[in-house]
């Protein structure tokens, strides 16, 4: 009934309307609109009663799905639009991703509770714990001391997963990066110092008070060791040096301790697999648990990835779900595309906008094997970067390319746009990073294919790395209780959100 009447509201919009019915007691004549006929108008009004049918979902969510696209704000996300509307043929502007279609929409303020622009660790604990922290700490609540092992005892703080875990909920992880880095890190860690990935990271004095490295709690922490599935990169920081690596890498860890053995031994039924091949044939209804270590670091970006050897975050999703979805009571799992934030720390836009591509496609899986009536689904970031978009380019210019703007008459000029130094500039560009010129006048882009894989936009502050950036990032979000996540709102509520739409806390 209510799509019926929404129907014959866009009618009653687009026509002549003194004589239409538009189910008004009194029947007002409404003024006739001379644009009812442009494209734009009309898709306009067609917006307008997709949104009027979003039937709010209040019922319990079985499952949750928690993406994050480290690093992943709106000019990424505008960015990656039209780079993927163009490599589709289009102009590149019209196009969505998968995720912008979800029908609930927020702005997440990032900041750490002792900085202004945040870092993945302490926004990775809002995310997954709820409470907002410092810099650099991981599941540890904001009274603790950067690298001070002793200050986080007592500091501790429950997880997502841990919740989930304690109402008989399966859980899952997936990420490009390692597994022992922030964001995926924050699932299942606690720590003062998001660095200590491995025992060869940590001070003696650390070790000696009691605190255990990321790798460790992953395979012997009460949350950690419950993980059904947990895939991503960082095998190096579960490994000794005289290991037998699959891929003759050293190991970095120095307590001569095989984690990855300790694991198999741990889970009988459980699977370690370090490939693509062997992560495919993985058959859910004879494995419980299974460990994925794809890479000795972090994974490939995307646009690298030996397709043959390295599994892509869509698949990895994909088995991940297959996994999960073995388990009648549901399932929390968090997805990480983790490379999109290092391609921004290099200035490289090209690796950082196909990372979000495949970041979609990933999520365009999840939302068309789930159901949205039992699961609750959620894509946002942990912080934003310094790329900027500018430069009045022409519609349809490519958004890796150099600026080509518009004459008087509004027609594109067709050759690239000079700066006041009569050089060309690119449309992409960051506020910082190592491609800024360290003296004189910045490099003369004639002749460059900036649109190439690895070319480095342009920054203007020159540092080693390009930073974070501190502006808001959005989320979107359907499923149980998604309409929750709403206008601008601390980064933490994602977690309360979550918490109220599986209804953790209470066992089932």
């Amino acid at each position: 009934m209510r799509v019926v009447r929404v129907t014959r509201l866009l009618a009653c919009v687009l026509v002549t309307l003194a004589a239409a019915d538009c189910g008004s007691s009194t029947r007002r004549a409404a003024p006739a609109v001379s644009q009812a006929n442009d494209p734009w108008f009309r898709s306009g009004q067609e917006a307008i009663a997709e949104a009027l049918s979003v039937e709010r979902i209040e019922g319990r969510a079985k499952n949750v799905i928690l993406f994050v696209g480290d690093g992943l704000d709106v000019p990424t996300v505008t960015a990656a639009r039209i780079y993927e509307g163009q490599l589709r043929g289009q102009l590149g502007e019209e196009n969505t991703l998968s995720f912008e279609r979800l029908p609930y929409r927020a702005l997440l303020k990032t900041y750490n509770t002792n900085q202004q622009v945040a870092d993945s660790a302490g926004s990775g604990t809002a995310l997954l714990a709820g409470v907002k922290t410092k810099a650099g700490l991981i599941g540890v609540d904001e009274n603790v001391v950067r690298g001070n092992c002793a200050s986080a005892d007592g500091h501790e703080v429950s997880s997502l997963f841990g919740l989930a875990q304690q109402a008989g909920l399966a859980t899952g992880v997936v990420t490009t990066a390692r597994l022992t880095h922030a964001t995926p890190a924050s699932a299942f860690g606690h720590s003062p110092e998001r660095n200590w990935e491995a025992d060869a990271d940590m001070p003696s004095r650390a070790i000696d008070e009691g605190c255990t490295d990321l790798a460790r709690q992953l395979v012997e922490g009460v949350v950690g060791s419950q993980i059904q599935v947990a895939l991503g990169g960082g095998r190096g920081y579960f490994l000794p040096g005289d290991a037998d690596d699959p891929e003759g890498v050293t190991g970095l860890r120095l307590d001569e301790r095989n984690l990855v053995e300790q694991w198999e031994h741990a889970h009988p039924r459980g699977r370690f697999v370090w490939n693509r091949e062997q992560l495919l044939s993985i058959d859910p209804a004879k494995t419980d648990q299974v460990l994925g270590l794809f890479e000795s670091d972090h994974m490939a970006f995307e646009a690298d990835r030996d397709r043959s050897g390295e599994p892509s975050l869509t698949e990895m999703t994909a088995k991940a779900l297959d996994m999960l979805s073995e388990h009648a009571a549901g399932y929390v799992l968090l997805v990480e595309a983790g490379r999109i934030d290092h391609a921004h720390h290099y200035d490289n836009a090209y690796r950082a906008l196909t990372a979000t591509v495949e970041l979609a496609e990933a999520v365009e899986l999840a939302m068309d094997r789930t159901d949205p009536e039992n699961t609750l689904i959620i894509v946002t970031s942990d912080h934003g970067h310094t790329m900027t978009i500018s430069g009045y380019p022409t519609r349809g210019n490519p958004i890796l390319g150099m600026v080509v703007s518009n004459d008087a008459s509004g027609t594109s000029k067709m050759t690239p746009t000079l700066a006041a130094d009569g050089k060309p500039y690119t449309t992409l560009s960051y506020a910082n990073g190592p491609s800024a010129p360290r003296r004189g006048d910045r490099a003369d882009l004639s002749g460059f294919d900036t649109t190439g894989q690895n070319f480095q936009q342009p920054a203007a502050v020159p540092l080693a790395m390009e930073t974070h950036g501190g502006a808001d990032v959005p989320s979107f979000a359907r499923g149980p209780m998604a309409h929750l996540l709403s206008g601008t709102a601390e980064q933490s509520l994602v977690f309360h959100v979550i918490l109220h739409a599986a209804d953790l806390g209470r066992a089932r």
